[in-house]
């Protein structure tokens, strides 16, 4: 008899396990997918960035007109550089310029201490001279939880007028991501 209570509560432990085991891991891929970039046909949150020089921008007040959003900190930089050669190419006409907002934010949520602050508002302020557009920051990480980005890649989204995400991605996008995008804008600009 004892051995089959024995054997018995050996088997409600393992399924008491695996029940909590299952448990946790849909709580996992629910935290995941919460956590996923807003998706296309979602509405755009509401957030507020600042420049180097501390005016603040709040994105509901480019509401109006398209605005793409790239987000990205020191590390993830680099990854989209022939997107963002692409852009520039496009934003030389003007007509680009004049028609789509362009969001350019940096996650510097963990230099938000002095006196690097500091420094790091300077390199900010001489980056947006050598680009031509003003390159807003991200003091607190608060943009990117509202967006729920994720931390160290490079984040694209673009917003139509109305405020619908009609494109969001991470991570360094591949050449039909990029083409897509970039079709997305002439459309917009052009009809």
């Amino acid at each position: 008899m004892q051995n089959r209570a024995s054997v018995s509560r050996r088997s409600w432990h393992a399924r008491l396990l695996s029940v909590a085991s299952a448990a946790a891991l849909s709580v996992a891929l629910v935290s995941g997918a919460a956590l996923a970039l807003p998706s296309e046909g979602d509405r755009a949150p509401n957030a507020r960035v600042e420049d180097a020089d501390g005016r603040e921008l709040q994105l509901k007040a480019l509401r109006g007109k398209p605005v793409l959003i790239v987000y990205e900190d020191k590390d993830s930089a680099m990854q989209n550089k022939p997107l963002k050669d692409a852009l520039g190419k496009l934003a030389k006409g003007g007509k680009y310029r004049q028609a789509i907002a362009l969001a350019a934010i940096a996650d510097v949520s963990s230099y938000d201490f002095w006196p690097v602050k500091g420094f790091v508002k300077d390199a900010i302020r001489e980056e947006s001279r050598k680009f031509g557009t003003t390159i807003y920051c991200d003091w607190d990480g608060t943009f990117r939880s509202t967006y729920r980005l994720r931390r160290g890649v490079s984040n694209v989204i673009l917003v139509d007028k109305g405020g619908q995400v009609l494109f969001s991605a991470e991570g360094a996008l591949k050449a039909e991501a990029q083409q897509r995008l970039l079709d997305l804008l002439r459309k917009l600009v052009e009809g």
